[in-house]
């Protein structure tokens, strides 16, 4: 029963979620030629409507420990981010300062969210351009940081399912070296109450925790990568209510 119950309560949030979608992409294409801090707002409109709606129609919630070691906004940073849940792609805009997405290429082709996307100046590459996709990233990249935009990376390139070993990609690593930024790890269990399929929403509260920022300087990507990945890995054991190797990596 509760997962029938899961699916009525994920059938009553898609009620809203994908109007506002069709909504929100053409009004994003209507303020592109705004200023970017302009833009943000008019998004993050929408995101505070989700959230709501996703504690209404489903009970979901969430809290965020350690903003505290969150570096100041205008420093720029890169965010080392847990993968989970098509949850983290809508409410980080919520938790953290304007920023861009790191992403595969073919979202960018998606009517409507895809408008949104190129709207706020995501960084998409093609995952299977190899180095080139990485050249762009760390081009792209450099320019949005300097620009005054953080930026999100998904080290683990794809959804993975609560428990599920991970493999982390060293692309975002290698941003962080080759820039100077430093790199802000974070680690939450949304895929335990909104995991990958589209319909089950699962009540309860949304752990997000923030890491202290490690310094890029001085330091190669491994080290960096590394450094994220144990400190993601072991905050996730004390935050999810799944044991480790419970799941299974899941494409994004």
């Amino acid at each position: 029963m509760s997962k029938l119950f899961a699916g009525v309560r994920g059938l009553l949030f898609t009620l809203l979620f994908i109007p506002t979608i069709v909504i929100w992409g053409v009004l994003m294409l209507l303020v592109s030629p705004l200023p970017y801090r302009m833009r943000w707002n008019v998004l993050n409109a929408w995101v505070y409507l989700m959230v709501f709606w996703l504690r209404v129609t489903c009970g979901i919630r969430h809290e965020v420990i350690g903003l505290e070691h969150l570096p100041p906004v205008d420093n720029g940073a890169i965010i080392m981010a847990k993968h989970q849940s098509t949850w983290e792609t809508i409410v980080f805009q919520a938790i953290f300062p304007p920023h861009v997405w790191v992403l595969k290429q073919e979202l960018l082709n998606l009517p409507f969210f895809g408008w949104g996307l190129r709207v706020m100046e995501a960084i998409a590459i093609d995952r299977s351009a190899g180095r080139k996709a990485i050249v762009k990233m760390i081009r792209q990249g450099k320019q949005r940081l300097e620009a005054g935009r953080w930026v999100v990376v998904f080290p683990e390139g794809t959804r993975t399912a609560p428990g599920a070993p991970s493999r982390y990609k060293i692309g975002g690593a290698v941003l962080a070296a080759k820039t100077g930024y430093p790199v802000v790890p974070v680690a939450h269990n949304a895929g335990e109450h909104w995991p990958k399929h589209w319909l089950y929403k699962y009540p309860g509260v949304i752990k997000v925790s923030v890491g202290p920022v490690i310094d890029s300087e001085g330091k190669n990507p491994e080290e960096l990568m590394n450094e994220a990945e144990a400190w993601i890995e072991n905050e996730m054991v004390q935050i999810s209510q799944v044991p480790p190797s419970a799941g299974s990596t899941v494409e994004g």
